[in-house]
C-alpha cells in the first residue's frame, strides 16, 4: 500500500448479494484497500435476508482491508434501497428483512394507491406511485400477514440505516434513502403523517433524517469492527444516490446502471412527480433530485438465460428476430409484478446465441423506454450515457446499449461506485466539501467513450409490439393462468 496524501475514509456498499468496503485516500481518491463478503438471500415465497448477516459481512470486508481500515477518520454506508428492517426493543431483528425485489406486496401497492387519493396524489405527495418494491407496501403486507411481527416492532429501518445505527447507536437516515420509502413527503421533506396514519405506522419508530454534510454520529464502544471510538460517521444513503455521488453527477447527465436490477437516472434540480409511476421521484443525497426508473430483471436474468442455454454470457449472435421479455422475477418497469419470462418468434434456424441476444435486447429495451421520462430540460442530448454496474464492462451489454440507444456510451474506469460515493460522503465530513465535488476532484467518471451508432429502430419496434400484444397475459397472476 502506498503512503496516503490525505486522511483515509471508508465507503461501504451493502448490496443485495454482498457487502463491499473501500478504504480511500480523501485527498486523491486512491483506493488503498478493499474487501468483500457475501450474504444469503432466501428465494422462497419472497426475497429476504437476515440483517445480522450484513453486519457480519461488513466486519469480514473490513478485516480484509487490514490496517488501513483502522486508520480511517470517517466512514459512510451506502445500501440497497427499500428493504424493510423491523427491530425489537433490544435492536434485534424481529424477522428477516423484506428486500426491494420481494414483490409479495404488489396487492398492497395497488390498494394503497386506490385508498389514498390515487396515483396523482402519491406522485405529488411523495414523488412516486407505490410499487411492490417500496417500503410502505412491505409494511402494509407485514401488517396484513404477520400482525404479531408488527406488534413486536419498536423501530423501522432501511438496510443502510441498520448498519449505521449499529455503528453509532443513533437511529438516522438521509433524504435520498428516505425518499424511497413511500412515507416521506418530497415537497415538505418530512415524514408524511397522513400516509403513516393510513398504514398504522407510528412516526416515533422511524429514524431521524440527517441533512447532507451533517454528522450522523460517531463510532461507539462495544463493536467488533476495526474503527476507533469517535470515528466520524456520515449519513449514508441508498445505493443509487450513492452511485450518483460516486460519479460526481451534474444535473442532466444520464446514467444506466446494469446490476441485479437495472436503473436509469439523472440528477435534476426539479422535484419530479410522475403519476404514471414509471419514474420514481427520489431525492439525491445532497439538495437535488434523482428521478429514476428501475427494472427488476437485468444482469441476473440475462445470466440465467445464458445458463439455461449452456452459453457464456458473451456468446451472443446477431440477426435475431426472436423477442425475449426476461421478466423472471415479475417486473417493475413496466409494472407487471406477476409476469414471467416470455419467448416469441422461434424458428427452426434460430440459434442459442440469437436467443441470448434477445434477452439482452429485452432487458435494455425496458430501461431505454424510461430514459426519456427521466431526463428533463437540464439534460444535454449530446452527453454520453454513463454505463455503470456489474454489466457495464461486458461487451454484449455495451454493444446492445449502443445499438438500441443510438447514443455515445461512456464506461467509467472506477469500480464500486456506490462504495466510492459513500467514501466521498465521508470525505466531505472532513473537508467541508460537497461530496459530488469530492468525487469530481477524484475524477471518478473518467473512462473510454464508445461512439454512437445508428439506433436499431426495427428491434425496438418488434419488442414493443410483442409487449403490447402479450400485455393481457403478462398482467395475469400465475395462479389465474
Amino acid at each position: 500500500m502506498s503512503a496516503a496524501e490525505g486522511p483515509l475514509v471508508v465507503g461501504v456498499d451493502t448490496s443485495t448479494q454482498s457487502t463491499k468496503a473501500l478504504v480511500v485516500d480523501a485527498a486523491t481518491g486512491q483506493v488503498v484497500a478493499s474487501g468483500q463478503a457475501p450474504h444469503t438471500v432466501t428465494t422462497g415465497a419472497g426475497r429476504e435476508s437476515d440483517p445480522r448477516q450484513w453486519w457480519d459481512a461488513l466486519g469480514e470486508a473490513l478485516r480484509q482491508c487490514g490496517d488501513a481500515a483502522r486508520e480511517a477518520a470517517a466512514v459512510s454506508i451506502g445500501g440497497q434501497q427499500h428493504g424493510l428492517v423491523t427491530l425489537d426493543e433490544r435492536g434485534e431483528p424481529v424477522r428477516p428483512a423484506l428486500l426491494w425485489n420481494d414483490v409479495r406486496s404488489a396487492p398492497q401497492a395497488r390498494r394503497l394507491t386506490e385508498e389514498l387519493g390515487g396515483a396523482k396524489f402519491w406522485a405529488e405527495r411523495t414523488g412516486s406511485v407505490p410499487a411492490a418494491s417500496f417500503t410502505v407496501t412491505k409494511w402494509a403486507w407485514l401488517a396484513e400477514h404477520e400482525p404479531e411481527a408488527v406488534r413486536a416492532t419498536k423501530a423501522v429501518r432501511l438496510p443502510h440505516d441498520y448498519l449505521t445505527e449499529r455503528l453509532t447507536g443513533q437511529g438516522t437516515t438521509d433524504r435520498g434513502d428516505a425518499s424511497g420509502t413511500g412515507w416521506w413527503a418530497s415537497g415538505s421533506e418530512s415524514y408524511d403523517a397522513e400516509i403513516l396514519a393510513h398504514v398504522g405506522l407510528d412516526p416515533a419508530l422511524l429514524p431521524r433524517v440527517v441533512r447532507s454534510g451533517e454528522v450522523a454520529g460517531t463510532v461507539r464502544d462495544g463493536h467488533d469492527l476495526p474503527f476507533s471510538k469517535g470515528t466520524l460517521v456520515a449519513a449514508g444513503t441508498g445505493d443509487n444516490a450513492a452511485a450518483a455521488l460516486g460519479l460526481g453527477l451534474r444535473p442532466g447527465t444520464p446514467v444506466m446502471s446494469l446490476g441485479t436490477s437495472g436503473t436509469v437516472y439523472a440528477v435534476s434540480r426539479h422535484r419530479p412527480a410522475d403519476p404514471t409511476g414509471t419514474v420514481a421521484g427520489f431525492a439525491d443525497a445532497r439538495r437535488d433530485w434523482l428521478p429514476l426508473a428501475c427494472t427488476l430483471n437485468c444482469t441476473l436474468a440475462v445470466d440465467r438465460v445464458a445458463t439455461l442455454l449452456g452459453l457464456d454470457r458473451e456468446a451472443v449472435e446477431p440477426g435475431t428476430t426472436v423477442t425475449l421479455l426476461p421478466y423472471l422475477d415479475g417486473e417493475r418497469t413496466p409494472d407487471l409484478p406477476h409476469a414471467s419470462g416470455l419467448l416469441h418468434g422461434l424458428r427452426h434456424d434460430t440459434t442459442a446465441g440469437q436467443v441470448l441476444q434477445a434477452a439482452y435486447d429485452g432487458a435494455v429495451h425496458s430501461l431505454l423506454g424510461a430514459l426519456d421520462l427521466v431526463l428533463d430540460e437540464d439534460a444535454d442530448p449530446s452527453a454520453p450515457l454513463l454505463l455503470i454496474g456489474g454489466g457495464a464492462r461486458g461487451t454484449a451489454w455495451q454493444q446492445t446499449v449502443r445499438r438500441l440507444s443510438g447514443r455515445p456510451v461512456q464506461v467509467p474506469e472506477a469500480k464500486e461506485l456506490v462504495a466510492l460515493g459513500a467514501a466521498a460522503q465521508a470525505a466531505g465530513l472532513l473537508t467541508g466539501e460537497d461530496p459530488a465535488a469530492v468525487a469530481r476532484r477524484w475524477d471518478t467518471a473518467r473512462g473510454p467513450v464508445l461512439e454512437a451508432v445508428a439506433r436499431d429502430q426495427e428491434t425496438l419496434a418488434r419488442i414493443a409490439g410483442v409487449l403490447s400484444d402479450a400485455a393481457p397475459l403478462l398482467e395475469r397472476s400465475p395462479q389465474s393462468r
